[in-house]
């Protein structure tokens, strides 16, 4: 079987990349999660841009730094042990603006923090909080409102949609694993009171997830339901074998099916994950849990489609920074439309390679000017214009 069929459907979509504003037809593409491709190197900065940011390291503003989102202006970060502190800095100089936690309790407070959204057109912050609630401070962490998922939803992967809406994926589903679905799964809701403005079905009939249940332990991962890119949108969820493109104007087209079909294989799944112009990166992810050890769902490969040469490999990506072959992380749900990945850089491990002379260009300059207690490095993979 050919790894890459073309089916004689084509879409317009999302072909047209973040550098230009040409539109291309590109034939449906399929992928086969049984095939052991062959392998292939790449260098990021070939199709990507980077940019690292210092985080200021005060006393105010130590953090483990969890990158939550990304603005023009500002990141907000928090720790990895979910404290409730959340630290804003300023994007373009890595200064510490502000420290706000409301974690509590109260009405006006969040008991964790499962998700951030930063809207900077409206000055403020959306906190996903694991009460099915849904927070909204202004960037002082001053309380404005706060709303509850709509109709018995669970809600993951949100983000920023347009000036008045977010759009998210219900994850409820998950637990009805071999049922018939019954509603939509991926939303855009109000940002002022929670209300569904528009439902978004993903064609498909019964439930498959990922999730392994043994006795009275239940374990589940996902797909990335949700990816931007550079103003559309790429729609998934496990129980459909096609990946789907949704534009602006509400139109939804397919953009990759996987083969064998979940129904006949459904021990291995596809997630895609970042989309550039010319790449498309995805993994398989293997539907197997062990819960003496407590891990799973191992990823079985790190697979890439280039649309220039119309094939599927293997792939690994090396950072040009590094003198050595420094592998970077290309599994990480994107942020927003304009930045694929917002991934933290370790200080200690910076100046440990500043020192072994492994560091070259603005990450080696950065690394002169840190300690071993220094805050880590926020490295943005960005879009080329």
């Amino acid at each position: 079987m050919k790894s890459v069929n073309t089916i004689l459907a084509t879409i317009l979509f999302i072909t047209a990349g973040c550098t230009g504003n040409r539109q291309s037809v590109d034939a449906l593409i399929t992928v086969d999660v049984t095939v052991n491709y062959p392998k292939k190197e790449l260098i990021l900065q070939d199709f990507m841009d980077v940019e690292y940011i210092p985080l200021e390291t005060a006393d105010d503003f130590l953090t483990q730094c969890y990158v939550r989102d990304i603005g023009k202006e500002i990141i907000p970060v928090t720790n990895l042990n979910n404290d409730g502190d959340i630290f804003l800095f300023d994007r373009k100089t890595g200064k510490g603006l502000r420290k706000i936690n409301r974690k509590g309790q109260g009405g006006e407070e969040y008991s964790s923090i499962v998700g951030i959204i930063l809207d900077e057109d409206n000055g403020e912050l959306f906190i996903n909080s694991p009460a099915k609630k849904i927070l909204v401070y202004d960037l002082y962490g001053n309380f404005k409102r706060s709303f509850g998922y709509a109709g018995g939803a669970s809600y993951s992967d949100i983000f920023n949609y347009d000036r008045d809406n977010l759009i998210c994926y219900d994850y409820s589903e998950y637990y009805n694993d071999g049922k018939d679905r019954s509603k939509s799964y991926h939303l855009i809701i109000s940002k002022q009171d929670g209300s569904i403005t528009r439902e978004i079905q993903i064609p498909f009939k019964t439930i498959i997830s990922l999730i392994v249940v043994k006795g009275d332990g239940t374990a589940a991962a996902t797909v990335f339901p949700i990816i931007p890119y550079c103003g559309n949108w790429i729609l998934a969820d496990t129980s459909s074998d096609t990946v789907y493109g949704y534009a602006p104007d509400g139109n939804i087209s397919p953009f990759i099916v996987r083969t064998p079909s979940l129904h006949d294989m459904a021990e291995v799944f596809l997630s895609m994950s970042i989309i550039t112009d010319r790449y498309y990166f995805m993994k398989t992810i293997k539907r197997e849990y062990d819960f003496e050890k407590m891990i799973g769902f191992p990823i079985t490969g790190l697979i890439c489609y280039d649309r220039q040469e119309k094939a599927i490999f293997k792939y690994t990506v090396y950072n040009d920074d590094y003198t050595d072959k420094k592998a970077v992380n290309m599994t990480l749900q994107p942020l927003n439309h304009e930045i694929a990945s917002g991934q933290r850089l370790e200080a200690h491990r910076l100046v440990e390679d500043y020192g072994n002379g492994k560091l070259k260009g603005r990450l080696k300059e950065i690394a002169a000017g840190l300690d071993e207690e220094s805050n880590p490095v926020v490295m943005l993979i960005k879009h080329k214009k």
